[in-house]
């Protein structure tokens, strides 16, 4: 499998499993849901043997618009992120 997204994770589901492609649709988005809403309250998402999503802030800094070389703020914002488990990083080498 080269690439994975959201309607093969459905079929590869559905095709182990045995269940409808309706039922694996409403478990795939039940976790990617459950995995965003975890983060937006602030909290963590550890899957053992897969990784963390964790919500990290990027502090406010001071950047250059290209266009005009002028210096403007840049507020602080949260980004998701991912750390790799060990067992992930390992069958990816």
């Amino acid at each position: 499998m080269e690439n994975l997204n959201k309607k093969t994770l459905v079929e590869v589901i559905s095709d182990k499993t045995g269940m409808t492609k309706k039922s694996a649709t409403e478990v795939v988005d039940l976790v990617l849901e459950t995995v965003a809403d975890t983060l937006k309250d602030g909290g963590k998402v550890d899957l053992s043997g897969f990784g963390k999503f964790e919500v990290k802030v990027r502090n406010a800094r001071t950047g250059i618009n290209p266009a005009t070389r002028e210096t403007i703020q840049i507020p602080a914002t949260k980004v998701p992120s991912f750390k790799p488990a060990k067992a992930l990083k390992d069958l990816v080498k």
